[in-house]
This record gives structure tokens, sequence and C-alpha cells, in this order.
């Protein structure tokens, strides 16, 4: 199935694939089901870019040329097992957080995508609370790895023109 229209579009309003720095709001859905892209753009709409993929190469491609910190696969894709595509991402030099998206989300599917590396799982059909807060958690855990929160920080500081932090105590 090939990209829509709106998703092609979407990628060449894309001037500059985003760095790390910038990088942290973007979310990758890989899915052919059009129903669950939709609900996560309208779910993420403020202040999250949602990028959708329909097929496994063609997110592996964008993966390897911009670094994404979230991918939400859907487990129903027929070409590839998620697994495969854990595996895959594994390889790449700044792995993505993978969270799988599954309507049978039960205990065994849960244990057995974090067993082998998956961030985390979703129920299918979205529910905008837990949504948010998987991805928002994800969000921050990629930040922490990537030191970015020390960055502002110290961009803060230097706008200050104090070079230190405040004192708070004795």
């Amino acid at each position: 199935m090939p990209e829509t229209r709106s998703q092609i579009t979407l990628c060449r309003r894309t001037r500059k694939p985003p760095g790390r720095e910038n990088a942290f709001q973007v979310v990758l859905s890989i899915s052919r089901n059009e129903e669950d892209r939709a609900s996560l753009k309208g779910i993420l709409d403020s202040g999250w870019t949602v990028l959708a993929k329909s097929t496994v190469g063609s997110a592996l491609s964008l993966l390897r040329e911009t670094p994404i910190p979230i991918v939400i696969y859907d487990c129903e894709i027929p070409s590839g097992a998620w697994g495969e595509m854990l595996d895959q991402i594994s390889l790449l030099s700044d792995p993505p957080l993978f969270i799988l998206a599954s309507r049978l989300a039960d205990e065994r599917v849960w244990a057995e995508a974090l067993n082998l590396g998956a961030w985390d799982v979703l129920a299918k059909p979205f529910v905008a609370d837990e949504v948010t807060r998987i991805v928002d958690i994800a969000r921050q855990h990629w930040q922490d790895r990537h030191g970015l929160h020390i960055t502002r920080t110290r961009q803060r500081m230097a706008a200050n023109g104090s070079g230190r932090l405040p004192a708070t105590g004795t």
C-alpha cells in the first residue's frame, strides 16, 4: 500500500530532519490502518509531529536517515513480524523506543514484547489518556538518555548570565 498524499506532503514539508535537540516530539506510526493513524494524530495533535508509514521498508529507510525517538508499531502488519522490526531497529546507531500496538494487548503479548526489548504495549483502539501517558514517559526517557535536560539547563544559565545555579539553602 503506497503512502498517502498527505503523508508524502508532510514529509516534504519537513525541510530538515529533526536533530536530537528537536526530535524528541516526533512519533513514527507504522500501520496500514488509516483509522489508527488518524486516531494517533488526533490524540498527539498538540506539540507532536506524527509521521506515518505503512510498510516496514519505508519506516526503516526513514529511521536510518532521521533520529526519531518513538516508534508505534501495529502488530497486525502482515509483512514481517514485529519482533523482526524490533531486531532491525536495535541495529540502528540510536534506536528509538519501540511501542507495540495490538488489539490483543493481553498479559502474554505485553510480557513477550517487554522481554524482547519493546518499551511498552498500547491496546487498540487507542485510549487518549493511555497513549499520552505512555508517549510522554517514553519522550522523557529519550530526553534523559540524550542528556537534553542538561543542555537546556546550561543554555538557560548562560542566558541568565549567572553561569551557575542559584543557591538553595543555608
